[in-house]
């Protein structure tokens, strides 16, 4: 029985998954210095699959993770794979903040998919908190007068990929529980890197596999929540949340790398936190709903 919508339990799930995709940018920068992409992603999804085969075994072993819906499976982890690896390449060529920013891009196509395939509506408190999260990546990035590099470019493709990654996975919730869409996501981009990770493969250094590890436990958690989140609200409506990436982005650059936090990303972080407070409050139940829930 599909859980009942709740905006308070969508948000909790998307805080932890943006918790987790926050430090998967910080592993990922750091594996990458030193390993190729295609090995850093399979490691990523062998080491995530043993991190979550207890979970498969007390829930009823293998047999419980059989869908009916394999194509699709198959079809939104082929995306989001190549999605994950042009995210993943583009942060060796640009800065994490300018690549988060272009990355949320993602919500507008996730909410043009969800509208054309799943049916979900588009009414005006959601196209006001997409349009002020833009407004506010726009000021937090302020793009100069020079031409796009190939980063920023590589990383708008892997937005599209999200985008289409995030539709199917709300299909996918109306029939499958998130544990099998998780384990189907390890097994589907293990099959699919292994050929190109091996082809090019260095054995890590002892002081790599921490960083290692945090990547393969965020690369699942953090799309355990956001499937888990996609359970309790539309998709249009879990997507514009993610916004708040962006000025914790800042943050952890500015924590992390020393990175200046200027008025422009103060005032860009403003507006992303109006127009997800504005989403949420505009989605609250009434007396009525909440009586029935």
């Amino acid at each position: 029985m599909a859980p009942q919508p709740s905006i308070a339990k969508a948000a909790f799930w998307m805080a932890l998954s943006i918790a987790s995709f926050l430090a998967m940018s910080v592993a990922g920068r750091e594996t990458t210095r030193i390993l190729n992409v295609f090995q850093v992603l399979e490691l990523r999804s062998v080491i995530g699959w043993f991190i979550l085969l207890p979970a498969v075994l007390a829930t009823g072993g293998f047999a419980s993770m059989r869908s009916s819906r394999l194509p699709l499976h198959i079809a939104r982890n082929a995306v989001h794979y190549v999605g994950q690896g042009a995210w993943l390449y583009a942060l060796t060529l640009i800065p994490l903040g300018v690549l988060v920013s272009i990355e949320f891009t993602t919500p507008i196509w996730t909410a043009l998919l969800a509208v054309a395939f799943l049916g979900e509506k588009l009414d005006k408190a959601r196209i006001a908190s997409v349009v002020l999260g833009l407004i506010g990546v726009v000021i937090i990035v302020r793009p100069s007068a020079g031409s796009l590099s190939t980063g920023h470019l590589v990383v708008l493709g892997a937005a599209v990929c999200f985008g289409m990654s995030v539709v199917m996975v709300k299909s996918l919730t109306r029939t499958d529980r998130v544990l099998r869409i998780i384990f189907w996501m390890l097994v589907v981009q293990s099959a699919i890197g292994l050929v190109p990770a091996l082809y090019e493969w260095q054995n890590p250094p002892l002081y790599l596999w921490p960083w290692i590890v945090v990547i393969a436990f965020t690369g699942m958690s953090s799309h355990l929540c956001l499937a888990r989140a996609l359970t309790y609200a539309d998709a249009t409506l879990v997507s514009p949340m993610d916004f708040l990436r962006v000025p914790l982005s800042a943050l952890l650059g500015w924590a992390v790398y020393s990175e200046q936090i200027d008025a422009f990303t103060a005032l860009g972080a403003v507006l992303v936190l109006s127009g997800n407070l504005l989403n949420i409050q505009r989605r609250q139940p009434g007396p009525a709903e909440a009586a029935a829930s």
